[in-house]
């Protein structure tokens, strides 16, 4: 059903805001141009109202979720390349048609690390695509192989490389037209490839990274720590250097120490170690992560080669990419006093940082962290949030529980949420949908479903720099839009202003 002048009205329903809250106002849209509406300015401008109205019954509607972490889903890996561009790109197409039934309409999809050739044939199959009944693809997450062998997870080892001649190796693996300047990235002619999402994620620590980030960043690249073991001074200095994500938390990454709160202190960032005044700054010449490489990071990057010898022979493991593998040791700071630091004398005023702290993302499944760990993480830094499913290919909500063929003649057994390899009890990670995690958010958190809701809408739009068309009901934006009922559940989807979806007319 259309509107006769193409103006829907949705009335009657809650909408959240860019800060989290639930207000109950009405929404136009324009469904020919696929795009949100000041209803003020459209009335007094074009003098008519909208000829379709929608009466959602007290139900949200929020903006359309987007996934920026997601490796597969409905049978189809998006780090598998067959040789076959068509099966490639018909596998993209199920995936975008059939997720928007979990209120996704946005999405950028993930390969892990690969035998370096297939990278530039993946890259430019993965640039941005839209269909009309389809979520958008947005452009590609590659997820290695500038990795840290020990938080490797599942990634292959025998493909780990370091990235020794800096931006160029970069070039070298991704495709240098992949890491064009983003101006040189947008194909010409479709106003859609003005989105081009590229995130990179990779181990500051590793040879050559660190002096890669600037460059990337300025690309338009979103750099992104993970899997890695890097200190706190190496990761508050791959944030000052313009990394702006962090790569599943909790997750292959040094678990959280009071010592040297590594990765994850970075969403406590203080003020103190963060000046550039401070003696532990990692911008200051006498800090211990000016110059890079030093001799602490060397120590980080070697791995004996007996042990790499043998991981590779082992072969990828059948487990989430996420999980550890190893267990590392907290690094002990040594701090120095500082004097003629000027205190606040303001109740409440914080000190201000000199670096925005980094989004983080979260797999809220109840798997890979604990609700305990993820109240404290959204506590200690609630804007940064952003909710992922991290999915691999059995994601399918349709799916029933029982064993599915993974690859490699392996087997996954479903439960839920959760996966095993058959005939062992090891994790091989999470079909949780984004919705659920909405949900599952809300509850470990405490926090209310509008929320939860911004995080998986405004902040992972903020972070990709595409706030003002994603993630969001400020008019210009693409009606991108999914209704919930009041427990959060997806009861219909739009995309460009067109329902794709609906609960119960499948």
């Amino acid at each position: 059903m259309t509107s006769p002048n193409g103006l829907i009205c949705f009335t009657n329903c809650l909408l959240p805001t860019e800060d989290g809250a639930l207000v109950q106002q009405d929404l136009w849209i324009d469904e020919r141009r696929g795009v949100i509406l000041d209803s003020h300015k459209t009335f007094f401008q074009r003098k008519e109202r909208p000829d379709r109205i929608i009466d959602l019954g007290g139900n949200i509607l929020s903006p359309g979720f987007i996934d920026i972490q997601i490796n597969g889903a409905y049978n189809f890996d998006f780090s598998v390349y067959e040789g076959d561009d068509e099966a490639y790109r018909a596998g993209l197409r199920r995936v975008a048609e059939n997720i928007v039934e979990t209120g996704v309409t946005s999405l950028l999809p993930t390969i892990i690390t690969q035998e370096r050739s297939l990278y530039p044939k993946l890259l430019h199959l993965l640039r941005p695509y839209s269909a009309p009944n389809s979520a958008t693809l947005l452009g590609w997450h590659a997820e290695g192989p500038f990795i840290q062998f020990a938080k490797r997870g599942a990634h292959a080892p025998q493909f780990l490389v370091p990235a020794k001649e800096q931006v160029k190796s970069f070039e070298d693996v991704y495709g240098k037209d992949n890491l064009a300047e983003s101006e040189d990235w947008l194909m010409a002619g479709d106003a859609q490839d003005a989105v081009g999402v590229r995130v990179i994620t990779a181990a500051p620590e590793v040879d050559g990274v660190m002096a890669s980030v600037e460059e990337l960043v300025r690309r338009g690249v979103v750099f992104s720590i993970g899997h890695s073991i890097a200190t706190t001074d190496i990761a508050t200095a791959a944030v000052q250097r313009g990394a702006r994500l962090i790569t599943h938390l909790f997750n292959a990454m040094p678990q959280l120490h009071h010592r040297d709160p590594s990765i994850i202190g970075l969403l406590g960032a203080s003020p103190h170690l963060s000046s550039p005044q401070s003696p532990q700054s990692p911008t200051s010449p006498s800090s211990p992560t000016s110059g890079f490489p030093t001799a602490a990071l060397a120590g980080l990057q070697r791995v004996p080669s007996l042990v790499k010898r043998a991981a590779a022979q082992e072969g990828p493991k059948a487990t989430s990419e996420a999980f550890d593998d190893v267990q590392t040791p907290p690094q002990t700071p040594v701090l120095r006093a500082q004097e003629g630091f000027e205190l606040g004398l303001q109740k409440g005023k914080v000190a201000d940082l000199a670096f925005e702290r980094p989004f983080y993302e979260m797999i809220v499944d109840g798997i890979h962290s604990h609700p305990n760990s993820v109240r404290l993480a959204y506590s200690a830094y609630p804007d940064g949030c952003i909710l992922i499913t991290d999915a691999m290919k059995i994601l399918d909500p349709n799916l029933k529980d029982g064993v599915h063929a993974w690859r490699d003649g392996k087997r996954f057994v479903k439960d839920g949420d959760k996966l095993y390899l058959e005939g062992t009890d090891t994790l091989a990670g999470s079909v949780v949908t984004l919705d659920k995690c909405v949900r599952n958010f809300s509850r470990f958190t405490g926090c209310s479903l509008g929320e939860a809701i911004r995080c998986a809408t405004f902040n992972p739009a903020r972070c990709l720099g595409i706030e003002r068309r994603k993630g969001t009901l400020r008019p210009g934006a693409d009606a991108d839009l999914v209704v919930l009922d009041r427990k959060g559940k997806v009861l219909s989807t739009w995309v460009g202003g067109r329902e794709v979806w609906k609960r119960g007319e499948q």
